[in-house]
């Protein structure tokens, strides 16, 4: 008889201790310990995935020069979008965690991806639909009139949710790309607990990862997130899996943003925009005209930022309203930007400046729905503010790329020559940088005006 054995894990980091806890030693929250019953049962065998193929993998300590070395091999999909965030495709044997809030379009997006590889044998795991609402999904997306062109038979369905069945069906038929939607809903019988408990998410994952890199089958888990915003499940899961893909989006715009948090094949800074219509994920090829609003009125308050996600160069509207504080504390309030940094800047103004925010409501907006990162949009955001306090606008052809330093000077910021490109693409007339980015920018011309600017002061009087 195999032993039972019970822990207690900690439900919000996966703290394992022999008893209760009251605080967590490890997060340190308060009453977060769960009871659970874990029985690894031997009777059990080997995973449904052995002898999977005829490639047995010898188990030795090499050395790392016998190591053959080589690009890894990639699925590249017909979605652009993915690929860039993924660093290039779909790696062989890899398994990628995408965690976004319920109906933001995970399941939406996956289900289209899989129904597009037309060469790649796919099998889309549900653990929350059964087969009907699956085929009705993909009926509503339409994508079912371009299956009949291509005589699709490439993509199969399985609605289950124990890891055992799961492999079985997978050993006969020897998919290509394993879609789970989603993790939290699996249940391994070596785990004597709930679906969505600690450790069957940790046994469920760890199954998969097994799985992926003994077979060479690429993996895509899709997750919950907490009310919090975090990944539900513990943290060990983030560690165990190659990629982590959030999928953000306020619901009440069309916009949705796949963003790479983990990436062990490619850059962690890519960003991917897509946008929600009734055919389902839409690639936006060109996000800086969606990003910034045409409009006829010259308004104050707004102002261009040439910034950069990943590789890809975004121009963004920055929105300020300053306005005289009713009450007692000034507010400051931030959509789509670090409020400390804001908090900065106008220090800056006030000290470099002489202009009293301290008796005045700030309220700062990222149009679109972005949260933005990059130092170097600090300019365009400092010019909105300036805009909105003096109540004058900013020419409509005019951008910024800046950061901006605590004595009030105008720092150089990367890649200053795509950031050039965008603007001039986009029809802008003008762009304000640093005159320390003048080495970047030799032996470069531009229809654009290139305006060097050194202090905050030279950028109040050239613009007011």
């Amino acid at each position: 008889m195999s032993k039972i054995k019970t822990a207690f894990f900690c439900s919000n980091c996966g703290y394992e201790s022999a008893k209760w806890l009251g605080k967590c030693p490890s997060c340190e929250q308060w009453n977060t310990f769960i009871e659970e019953v874990i029985t690894k049962d031997d009777r059990l065998g080997e995973p449904g995935w052995k002898n999977y193929s005829s490639l047995k993998i010898e188990i030795k300590t090499i050395s790392i020069h016998e190591v053959l070395s080589g690009e890894e091999k990639r699925i590249v999909t017909q979605d652009a979008e993915l690929n860039r965030v993924l660093g290039g495709g779909i790696v062989a044997g890899s398994l990628v965690l995408v965690a976004g809030e319920p109906g933001i379009g995970k399941s939406t997006l996956f289900l289209q991806i899989g129904l597009m590889l037309k060469e790649i044998l796919t099998l889309y795991i549900s653990g929350e639909e059964s087969e009907q609402q699956i085929r009705m999904r993909a009926d509503r997306l339409k994508v079912k009139d371009r299956l009949l062109m291509n005589h699709q038979d490439n993509f199969y369905l399985l609605t289950e949710t124990s890891t055992q069945t799961i492999f079985q069906e997978i050993k006969k038929l020897k998919p290509q790309l394993v879609i789970v939607d989603s993790i939290q809903t699996l249940q391994s019988s070596y785990i004597e607990s709930t679906p969505g408990s600690v450790s069957q998410i940790r046994e469920c994952a760890s199954e998969f990862q097994r799985f992926a890199k003994e077979t060479n089958t690429p993996v895509f888990l899709i997750g919950h997130i907490t009310k919090d915003g975090n990944i539900a499940g513990p943290k060990i899961l983030e560690h165990m899996v190659d990629t982590v893909l959030q999928f953000e989006g306020d619901l009440h715009y069309t916009y949705r943003i796949l963003r790479t948090l983990k990436n062990r094949f490619g850059s962690t800074a890519e960003l991917g925009i897509y946008e929600m219509t009734d055919q389902g994920m839409q690639e936006v090829n060109n996000p800086s005209e969606i990003l910034i609003t045409q409009k006829e009125d010259h308004l104050s308050g707004t102002a261009i930022a040439a910034s950069i996600e990943g590789q890809r160069p975004l121009l963004i509207e920055v929105q300020a309203l300053v306005t005289p504080a009713v009450y007692g504390t000034p507010q400051r309030t931030v959509t789509g930007f670090d409020l400390r940094r804001l908090q900065l800047l106008l220090a800056v103004l006030e000290k470099r400046g002489g202009f009293h925010f301290g008796v005045k409501d700030v309220f700062l907006n990222i149009a679109g729905g972005l949260k933005v990162e990059d130092p170097s949009i600090d300019l365009a955001v400092l010019c909105a503010l300036l805009s909105s306090y003096e109540d004058v606008s900013i020419a409509t052809d005019t951008c910024f790329a800046g950061e901006v330093g605590l004595s009030g000077e105008i720092r150089a910021v990367n890649r200053i020559g795509q950031r050039i490109a965008e603007a001039e693409k986009l029809g802008f007339k003008k762009i304000l940088v640093s005159k320390y980015n003048q080495k970047g920018l030799k032996n470069q011309s531009h229809q654009i005006e290139v305006v060097m600017m050194g202090k905050v002061e030279e950028v109040y009087k050239h613009l007011f």
